[in-house]
């Protein structure tokens, strides 16, 4: 079914759409035995309310241009991205486990080659500047279509994605959101740039910007409703997230960047994600 006219939300059922989406993104890990998990399972609750409720899209037809679009400016957080698309109805879920497996469909950087797949993510810092483009060129067509770009606090390092917000506000971008995933952590370790107070610099660079828990569903909901309201700004949501929600034994890794998950430890994440469904209830 094409989710085209958004119904009042179900929070609870946004809820378990999360929860279902972390255990996917748990089977696709443990193909792989490696991979993004904790950005993953911290962004879930997002994709959930984008997908099941906010997005205008139809996986009958991908390629519908009075579509909304998502675009995942973070490509390492693919495992997110392939989870959602299967619990949409984009690709089977039985191709989950071949995540980031040779000749898979389903690298671990997203490539544009992927149904549902806006663009090709990895190369940080060019999200934000791709999602400026194709605003404008809805705008330019007249499309109802809207373009939601997801990026992440390490790519505020980029002197590029300062550019484009610059971009966005000069050109009235109102049908332009950047969600923002705060979650402090960069390869490396923590993010260390001076990148804070981030909602006051979208602020000042002419943008409406919200500052929410990204792992509450009802703040999500409320702030990408507010999203909607036309008053030629682009919108910028500031989501504070945990790597690893749902799961405190990855939450509680120093190093969470990129996780490798052992046979002797699955059983036990998965009973933990099990045991942490509702933890955001």
């Amino acid at each position: 079914m094409p989710t085209t006219d958004r119904e009042p939300p179900n929070i609870d059922e946004l809820r378990d759409r999360a929860y279902q989406l972390r255990r996917m993104m748990m089977t696709m890990t443990r193909g792989k035995g490696e991979g993004y998990i904790a950005q993953g399972l911290g962004i879930a609750d997002c994709l959930a309310a984008l997908y099941f409720h906010e997005l205008r899209h139809d996986p009958e037809r991908p390629d519908w241009p009075e579509r909304d679009r998502f675009l995942l400016s973070t490509g390492h957080y693919s495992i997110a991205m392939y989870a959602v698309l299967a619990a949409a109805g984009y690709i089977e879920e039985d191709e989950l486990p071949t995540y980031g497996l040779n000749g898979s469909r389903l690298p671990m950087s997203t490539f544009d080659d992927t149904v549902g797949v806006e663009i090709v993510g990895g190369s940080l810092g060019h999200g934000l500047g791709q999602a400026v483009g194709m605003s404008l060129g809805l705008r330019l067509d007249d499309s109802p279509g809207r373009v939601y770009v997801e990026i992440s606090d390490g790519e505020l390092d980029e002197g590029s994605t300062w550019e484009a917000a610059m971009a966005g506000a000069t050109f009235g971008c109102d049908n332009l959101v950047v969600l923002i995933d705060c979650n402090g952590i960069q390869a490396d370790g923590p993010v260390t740039v001076a990148i804070e107070p981030v909602a006051d610099k979208f602020t000042a660079f002419g943008w409406s910007t919200t500052e929410i828990d990204g792992n509450d569903m009802s703040a999500l909901v409320e702030a990408l409703e507010k999203s909607r309201v036309s008053d030629g700004k682009p919108k910028a949501i500031v989501m504070r997230t945990t790597p690893g929600s749902g799961v405190p034994t990855i939450v509680d890794r120093p190093r969470a960047h990129f996780v490798r998950v052992t046979d002797d430890e699955w059983a036990g994440l998965v009973q933990e994600l099990e045991d942490n469904r509702d933890v955001h209830a």
